[in-house]
């Protein structure tokens, strides 16, 4: 590499070097994403399959419905239920019912009151 008056000349090598160095971390990148994504893909499979075993169908369904509102919650609770089947805490599988008293419970503990105040100005 020269420089000549305040321009950088850069040879074809060094071009070719630089582009070659670029597509290679390209690649790398992109392996990197694709193995994250097969190993993410792997877990969530595994989840399911854990799910399935651990509730009913219903159970699942009223599950799936839920997600769309509260995933968090949704996600929370099942890493909780899957947990607590691993250990033998629960029994196998959880019914709708059961499920049902689950989150009514878990509800009571997490509500928040929202309590809105209106104050009129006074002039």
């Amino acid at each position: 590499m020269s420089i000549e008056g305040g321009e950088y000349e850069i040879s074809d090598e060094e071009l070719e070097l630089i582009k070659r160095r670029k597509m290679a971390e390209l690649a790398r990148r992109a392996e990197q994403e694709r193995v994250r994504k097969e190993r993410e893909a792997a877990e969530e499979a595994l989840r399911q399959e854990l799910l399935r075993r651990i509730l009913t169908y219903e159970a699942r369904e009223r599950l799936a419905n839920l997600r769309l509102v509260k995933p968090e919650l949704v996600k929370s609770l099942e890493d909780q239920l899957i947990a607590l089947a691993q250990s033998g805490r629960i029994k196998i599988p959880i019914s709708d019912d059961e499920l049902k008293t689950i989150l009514q419970n878990l509800f009571e503990r997490t509500r928040r009151d929202i309590r809105i105040n209106i104050r009129e100005k006074g002039w």
